[in-house]
């Protein structure tokens, strides 16, 4: 059988989610904990993506493959009694024989989280970016719209970025205040290195205002990292929600 879970998971502790040599890894304690039900024999994970060091996971979906007869539905008892608590299984299912957790993905939503508290609360420390400071919402607001649609993302990525391609697809970037925080809610078709973290540094920037909402066209044109915003902290950025749909 092809199992489908969706997974949530506490990044601040993990160094990314892909497996490193040496390293505490998301994909890692899965593995393991698959390994020790399956009786040693090793079951590799596939994931929609992997994040960084820091970020964290509201719905990261990933498949693998069994030949135990335990059902669906069981997977996520047996797996969280196994793994550490700042990972959780919320969910599994059986997939088609053909479904792949990366390649048939449609969209994904991440969110960056924002706290502008006048003074940072301490357990919310790895979980928010604590931001302070005046900002000018309806500003960001303008300058996300621009970058909303098919656009080539090279500003908006990493320089260490292999990819060729680097044109995506953005359905939505919305900017929420919600009490003390301001949340980031982007949505498309896919996304470059360090992408959702860039967009997030340059929208913060356009609301202190060191950019203008206009500029972001020419960053979008320039095609050059360097005319974009800084890289925003990773421990703000979620990987929200996977969808195949």
């Amino acid at each position: 059988m092809r199992i489908k879970c969706i997974v949530s998971y506490d990044g601040s502790q993990f160094y990314g989610y892909q497996v490193q040599p040496g390293q505490r890894t998301v994909q890692g304690e899965i593995e393991e904990a698959l390994s020790e039900v399956h009786k040693g024999k090793f079951v590799r994970i596939t994931a929609s993506g992997r994040t960084d060091a820091g970020v964290h996971a509201m719905g990261q979906v990933f498949h693998f493959d069994t030949d135990l007869q335990i059902p669906a539905a069981k997977w996520p008892v047996i797996l969280n009694q196994k793994i550490g608590r700042d990972i959780a299984i919320l969910s599994a299912e059986e997939a088609s024989e053909g479904f792949h957790a990366r390649f048939d993905v449609k969209t994904k939503e991440y969110r960056y989280i924002i706290d502008k508290s006048t003074v940072a609360l301490p357990f919310r420390r790895h979980y928010a970016v604590h931001y302070p400071y005046h900002l000018n919402v309806e500003a960001m607001r303008e300058a996300a719209a621009h970058l909303e649609g098919e656009h080539d993302f090279t500003s908006f990525s990493s320089a260490k970025t292999e990819v060729i391609d680097r044109v995506r697809t953005i359905d939505f970037i919305k900017v929420e205040e919600i009490e003390h925080e301001l949340i980031f809610r982007v949505r498309g078709n896919g996304f470059l290195y360090n992408m959702v973290r860039i967009i997030a540094g340059t929208l913060l920037e356009v609301g202190t205002g060191k950019y203008k909402p206009g500029e972001v066209m020419k960053m979008l044109e320039a095609k050059d990292r360097g005319a974009a915003g800084k890289t925003a902290p990773a421990h703000g950025l979620y990987l929200w929600e996977v969808n195949y749909q």
